[in-house]
């Protein structure tokens, strides 16, 4: 019985560690989902400031896409003016 005992006492600390470790195991699934689920949802949202940002970029791309073919429509009447209206 003494013996009994004196395992158990020993094995007790060994056997807390295994639970500890165990628990780790088990829930870092659950964990590293809720990180890639929280970074999930932080690269998809936008604050106005990112949405007013992405807004001017288009518009400078499509007045820079207009000029650059008004510059063209402009060099084209000039070497054929017969092509030009008015």
């Amino acid at each position: 019985m003494m013996a009994r005992l004196a395992a158990a006492i020993v094995l007790l600390p060994a056997a807390a560690g295994c639970v500890r470790t165990v628990a780790g195991v088990v829930t870092a699934p659950v964990k590293l989902a809720g990180k890639a689920v929280g970074g999930t949802v932080d690269m998809m949202t936008t604050s106005e400031k990112e949405k007013d940002e992405k807004y001017v970029r288009q518009m400078r791309k499509r007045d820079e896409a207009e000029a650059r073919a008004q510059r063209e429509r402009e060099k084209e009447c000039r070497k054929h003016p017969e092509r030009c209206e008015g």
